[in-house]
């Protein structure tokens, strides 16, 4: 079996387990029609990979059967459009009280991050606020790496952006990103690409000193 195969196999495995639930491997096997041996390895391959895992249950009669069900990792493979509705419903909120409501929002979600997080900065210096604030982008989807520059400034690259259509939309949610940062590092922090505008990450180059903070 090619490569090809091998994950369109997989891709099946894993279209079943959404609609129908945790599965056999005689269930798997009779829906594919291939040999219960090809299914063990499937199943191998992608319980390794974080895909599925398994889980005993008890039978009326005889032992109890090892059943595969989805992980959340394998959900997030599937077409989630969040961010449509998301974006219905903040252009109600706009429509129906301007577009300063929707902002007033961001500034709330901005604040309340700010409080989740700033307990992490204490006590720290620049530097290492901003490896902890990578790690927690990174946590929240945004695949987020730093590097110190020769002259000392840090620089923050995103190469995700997980509310980039809202972004698109509302670009009052990246300013209140850069003064999140601003914040949490107490520094001075430059926003030099963006993915909302058409970048190919965030970049942010981040220097001590709140001086020239405001953008």
């Amino acid at each position: 079996m090619n490569q090809a195969k091998e994950i369109s196999t997989r891709n099946r495995i894993l279209q079943m387990m959404k609609t129908s639930g945790p599965l056999s491997t005689r269930e798997i096997t009779e829906q594919l029609g291939i040999t219960e041996m090809a299914v063990r390895r499937h199943l191998g391959t992608m319980e390794r990979d974080g895909l599925i895992e398994s889980k005993m249950i008890r039978q009326t009669l005889g032992r109890p059967t090892a059943v595969y069900g989805l992980t959340e990792s394998a959900e997030g493979m599937f077409p989630k459009k969040y961010h449509t509705l998301t974006l219905d419903l903040l252009g109600e909120l706009e429509n129906e009280y301007g577009e300063n409501s929707v902002n007033h929002l961001f500034d709330r979600r901005k604040d309340k991050l700010n409080r989740q997080y700033e307990a992490d900065m204490q006590g720290k210096e620049l530097p290492e606020k901003v490896r902890r604030l990578a790690e927690i982008q990174n946590e929240n989807g945004y695949m987020t790496e730093f590097k110190q520059q020769e002259d000392g400034d840090l620089v923050l690259m995103e190469y995700n952006c997980p509310i980039s259509q809202i972004a698109n939309r509302y670009t009052h949610a990246c300013e209140c990103e850069l003064k999140l940062f601003e914040s949490l590092l107490d520094a001075s922090v430059e926003r030099t690409e963006c993915l909302a505008q058409e970048g190919r990450r965030c970049t942010y180059v981040i220097k001590s000193g709140r001086q020239g903070a405001e953008h």
